[in-house]
């Protein structure tokens, strides 16, 4: 009887693993497991690590390779990004990986920093294009092409976002500051390398490189959203186990600073720009104890309205328009910064002694336990919404890879939660000290201060004590077809005319996202109104009758509400936000109170209008914002302060400055309300409840002034070509508008998108295969068709950004590609490709609840639903070659563009 239990166990065993084996054919063990992320490791050295989200139907793979600018020897700056930008040049397999990504409509990138290198692509699930990017990866590994005659055409390229780099002012400021920090560590110098080394990069030493930091054991391969853990295992097996893990041994880095031993000044001078000044102080490594205790200075610092230099610098002395922070977690000893942008009319020796008087204040002025707190819940709300998006958690946690443990991402927050006062009260005074800081001249001193040597860190030690907390539960998937959003979201109306589409439905982290549209006025009644309208909606956040500032910030806080308020010309104001179930109603109180009752106040007007000087001074000499700006003024068909009237900034900043603060009650009490509004609100929340909230909240408020929809036409404007000339900018651009008397009814529709994205919407179209591929002239090249609904108003815009020197070759490759693309249309391979990609963007763009939220409130507005997106999608999917190319020759016209060329045409 005893024998035969025996064997009936086994027989029991046996059909188990039998099961088990049909389910999963990989042999992969998970090592380890942390709050949902499960890591496995290959026989050659790749980690795996899988995030599992099912509550949207997207999926993004990121692989980070161990290798960054740190890793580059004497001689061999920007090798790391160079390959990055190489990589996607192919190999004998896949020759032309960006037209794949394109057909498949994959959202793909790399990019590269001081400790790591690392390339991603997001799209909608889909396994047959997973399994494609996984095997891809897997080559692009070992066999990418790496070659000389690639090389050569990149090099204009990656020259072009070096000049991008250049013309930047802040960009430049802080990568000067960081070589006087570092001695001998490369964190000190430009991730994009030194231009000599680039341009005679060695290709067999390029190589070299490729194949030393290139393999399994050297990379970890993440996959976060929604997919099938035991399918997708299998698939890195079958498609990265095959690589050998490779005989070589990779050396620890060991080049470690000296401890500052006095003040640094760096003065970069250049023409155009603003005025600005940041202070740099050199901190322990991310994974370091008092890491943690940085992060939390910067916002004690630098967040706005709560921050000491927001509060000193901008508020109270009116020396700076804004002010902000920019630190890293690195592998190794880094650097934290504050900066600060000065206003119009101060002084910049006042702003650097004050900036710095407040960075290395809190010996004398210690830190409060409301600072620390408010600090605390801000990053602790950052790291949530982070962790809750199944798009941005893979990225994410490639900054922890490259510190050298994933689970460091977990280790930061519980240090964050646990942290006591007199810890970053002892790390501020320590760190935050002039010895130890980049701005002022180098002066001798009997007795100087020191900050703490730097040290590396033993991880082992560190994560000894680490306890992961429960992993989130699995959220039920949610089917983001038009026809299943229709079925599932709520129409209703409020009593006063405002529209609301409730869609409830799952969320990884019971998110909520929420869209409000308010509408103004009429053409007659919104004359001149366009710098109120602005600064109104700007002037939201500062404050309400009941609550300040700071009270309105914590507020928002305390409800996990990250909220974005703009104005779209004269007539329109859009609210988006974020936020949790719980929060949801309190969510929607806090901005019903923001927008019935602001605060007005005359010192929060003048730090907006500071604001506003400062960025209109910034953007008009730099190429990108004027060639835009020149491009649509030449369009103008209505008088100065029409609603659709295009101001230069000229314009802008006269009408800025003659603002007044009883311009913007009286446009709030002439203009706001909601009975011509619409609310969208998508994610975990209860509708019921929210609908009536809403009509609690806004089902009584009208506008004095009624809402009428202003319609317009398209410019009848003859094309030019324009050049502008921007002296000492390294960088230009190319901006053109070709106006359309056309909706988006139009039975063009469909056509005109897939003819603009064959053109140059994507990465793999015609001007972009010209001018960036082949010729390498272009950074980044492309075109796009916005077409407006209701009204004969829609436009075709193109652009291109390069070198100035290259100016007429750029101009000359467009106009042969446009007039090839005339005379010969698109191939049937094209169209066919054009239509897989466009179709997975639409899906993509579904499954997105912040798009999905704009989408539905805009449908609101123009009484539409989501069938109308599947009748888009059902038309792309039937076009044909000859449609396509006639919608491309009936309106697609070179000659009647405004062209606009911007730079420093020598």
């Amino acid at each position: 009887m005893r024998a035969r239990n025996s064997l009936a166990r086994l027989s029991l065993a046996l059909s188990l693993a039998g099961l088990c084996s049909l389910a999963a054919a990989h042999s992969l063990k998970p090592q380890r497991a942390v709050e949902g992320i499960t890591e496995y490791r290959l026989a050659n050295g790749l980690q795996v690590l899988l995030a599992p989200d099912d509550s949207k139907p997207t999926t993004t793979v990121n692989v980070t390779y161990r290798v960054g600018s740190k890793h580059e020897n004497y001689g061999e700056t920007g090798m790391a990004h160079l390959l990055e930008h190489l990589i996607f040049k192919g190999s004998p397999k896949y020759p032309a990986p960006w037209d794949e990504f394109s057909k498949r409509g994959l959202m793909a990138n790399g990019s590269t920093w001081f400790d790591r290198t690392n390339y991603f692509a997001a799209f909608a699930a889909n396994e047959a294009n997973l399994k494609w990017y996984l095997e891809w990866q897997a080559d692009a590994m070992v066999h990418s092409h790496i070659a000389k005659r690639h090389l050569d055409t990149e090099m204009t390229v990656v020259r072009n976002e070096m000049e991008m780099g250049e013309n930047d002012p802040g960009n430049a400021t802080t990568q000067r500051a960081l070589a006087a920090m570092f001695q001998w560590h490369n964190y000190g110098k430009d991730t994009i390398g030194a231009r000599a080394d680039v341009e005679n990069v060695d290709i067999s030493r390029l190589q070299a490189f490729y194949r030393q930091y290139y393999q399994p054991d050297n990379a970890t391969l993440i996959v976060s959203g929604k997919f099938d853990a035991n399918k997708v295992l299998d698939w890195v097996e079958q498609s990265f186990a095959k690589l050998p893990k490779p005989k070589r041994q990779l050396k620890p880095t060991y080049t470690n600073d000296p401890v500052q031993d006095g003040e640094n000044q760096v003065t970069v001078r250049r023409t155009g720009g603003t005025a600005q000044s940041l202070a740099a102080y050199h901190i322990p490594a991310g994974p370091h104890p008092d890491y943690a205790a940085i992060e939390l200075l910067n916002l004690v610092l630098a967040q706005t309205p709560g921050g000491r230099l927001h509060k000193r610098l901008v508020e109270e002395k009116k020396l700076a328009a804004s002010v902000g922070h920019f630190g890293l977690a690195l592998a190794e000893p880094g650097f934290t910064s504050v900066s600060a942008e000065l206003a119009p009319q101060a002084s910049h020796e006042e702003m650097n002694k004050e900036l710095l008087a407040v960075a290395e204040s809190f010996a004398s002025q210690p830190l409060s336990a409301e600072e620390l707190q408010r600090a605390r819940t801000k990053w602790l709300n950052d790291w949530e919404r982070r962790f809750t998006s199944p798009e941005s958690v893979g990225i994410t946690l490639s900054e922890y890879i490259a510190q050298g443990d994933w689970r460091l991402f977990f280790l930061l927050r519980d240090r964050i939660k646990a942290i006591k006062l007199e810890e970053v009260q002892r790390v501020a005074t320590e760190y935050l000290q002039r010895s130890n800081r980049t701005l002022a001249q180098y002066i001798p001193t009997d007795k100087p201060l020191r900050a703490p040597a730097p040290s590396f860190v033993q991880l082992d030690k560190e994560l000894a004590g680490f306890k992961p907390q429960a992993a989130a539960q699995a959220v039920a998937a949610f089917e983001a077809s038009p026809a299943n959003i229709d079925k599932q979201t709520q129409l209703s109306q409020l009593t006063n005319g405002m529209k609301l589409a409730l869609l409830a439905k799952p969320s990884r982290g019971e998110a909520v996202r929420g869209q409000l549209q308010l509408r103004f006025g009429t053409a007659e009644s919104l004359q001149g109104q366009q710098a109120a309208a602005e600064q109104l909606a700007a002037m939201l956040s500062m404050g309400t009758e009941r609550l300040n500032r700071q009270q309105l910030r914590d507020a928002l806080d305390a409800a996990k509400v990250e909220l974005n308020v703009s104005a779209q010309r004269a007539n329109q104001l859009v609210l988006s936000w974020a936020t949790k179930r719980e929060h949801a109603s309190e969510a929607l109180r806090l901005i019903a109170e923001m927008l019935r009752q602001p605060r007005f106040e005359a010192a929060a007007l003048e730090e907006l209008r500071a604001q506003g000087l400062t960025a209109i001074q910034s953007q008009r000499d730099e190429p990108q914002a004027l060639a835009s700006v020149v491009a649509q003024a030449a369009l103008n068909k209505h008088p100065r302060g029409h609603v659709f009237y295009a101001r230069n900034f000229a314009e802008q900043e006269q009408d800025l400055k003659a603002l007044k603060l009883d311009d913007l009650r009286q446009f709030h009490a002439r203009f706001y309300g909601a009975d011509a509004g619409q609310l969208s609100l998508v994610g975990d929340f209860d509708a019921a409840a929210l609908k009536a909230e809403a009509e609690k909240l806004f089902g009584s408020w009208r506008a004095t002034t009624r809402f009428a929809r202003t319609g317009d036409k398209a410019s009848d404007q003859p094309g030019r070509v324009q050049q502008v000339v921007t002296p000492d900018k390294q960088n230009a651009m190319l901006f053109g508008i070709l106006p359309m008397p056309i909706d988006d009814d139009h039975p063009d529709r469909a056509a005109l998108q897939l003819a603009n994205h064959l053109l140059g919407g994507s990465m793999s179209s015609r001007l972009w295969m010209r001018i960036r591929e082949k010729e390498g002239l272009s950074y980044g090249v492309g075109s796009g068709v916005s077409l407006r609904p209701r009204d004969p108003d829609s436009a075709w815009f193109l652009y291109a950004i390069f070198a100035p020197q290259n100016r007429a070759k750029v101009e000359t490759a467009l106009r042969e590609e446009v007039a090839r693309a005339l005379a010969e249309g698109f191939t049937a391979q094209e169209v066919a490709d054009g239509r897989q990609a466009l179709v997975n963007e639409s899906r993509m763009m579904l499954a997105q609840d912040p798009a999905l939220a704009d989408l539905l409130s805009r449908n609101l507005y123009l009484d539409r639903r989501m069938d109308r997106q599947q009748q888009l999608i059902d038309a792309i999917g039937k076009l044909t070659p000859d449609a396509v190319n006639a919608a491309l020759r009936r309106h697609f016209k070179l000659d009647g563009f405004q062209l606009v060329f911007a730079g420093d045409f020598k």
